[in-house]
């Protein structure tokens, strides 16, 4: 299937996801820098495609996506790969929106704690959400440990990789905060698949587009990109 696709991205950012489900696709796209610097987002031509004002934007022949679960959900029923089986699907789809509901949700709340709180009170609501994102993390081991072909190191699929992308802010976000609560060993059937994600084509053709480190996932520092701010 030919689809001419646009993402708008800003490196380091939830579009990389998006980028690496389109490139372990193998699915021809365009991209467009989101200037995080000049607050790019908060344009009047990148509203009209998102009034969330948030990245990542996909455009598609069928319109402008957003959210980063919505547009992995098209991706997959639209190639017809990085998905379950059919039966698997009721399975597939929780953990999905777990990832996009909580986990996600979560995560902005540590990076994003000033939007959410007093800034006085920041170090107090990121301390507060820190078990959160363990437990949330160990659940998802339990899953890993259990290696459904949409959750296995074997096997790459959106999920895969958008775990493997919180897990690596979780590491380096925000930056001068404390990083002691969070341990990847503390998770090893997470790890496991970190480490064969590190190791495929995807992952490296991301790492070259966004400046990332060799070990993008299980030993990431921060990005110094070709084009744009991460932050």
């Amino acid at each position: 299937m030919t689809q001419d696709l646009r993402l708008h991205y800003a490196p380091d950012n939830a579009s990389l996801v998006i980028r690496l489900a389109l490139l372990e696709m193998d699915v021809p796209f365009d991209t467009v820098l989101v200037d995080r610097r000049v607050r790019a987002q908060d344009s009047a031509a990148y509203r009209a495609l998102n009034p969330n004002r948030l990245i990542p934007v996909l455009e598609t022949p069928q319109g402008s996506l957003f959210e980063t679960a919505a547009i992995l959900l098209w991706l997959v029923d639209t190639y017809e790969q990085l998905g379950p089986k059919a039966h698997e699907r009721g399975d597939f789809l929780k953990w999905l929106f777990f990832a996009s509901n909580t986990l996600h949700a979560d995560l902005r709340i540590l990076f994003y704690a000033e939007k959410y709180i007093d800034a006085s009170e920041a170090e107090t609501l990121r301390a507060g959400i820190r078990p959160r994102l363990r437990h949330h993390l160990g659940l998802l081991d339990q899953v890993a440990k259990d290696a459904p072909s949409w959750f296995s190191a074997e096997t790459p699929s959106v999920l895969t990789y958008y775990v493997a992308c919180m897990m690596r802010w979780m590491a380096i976000y925000p930056a001068g905060s404390d990083r002691s609560w969070y341990n990847i060993s503390d998770t090893p059937y997470l790890q496991r698949i970190l480490q064969a994600l590190e190791t495929r084509t995807a992952t490296r053709a991301a790492i070259q587009a966004e400046g990332l480190s060799a070990i993008p996932f299980t030993s990431p520092t921060y990005a110094t990109p070709p084009e744009g701010s991460a932050q």
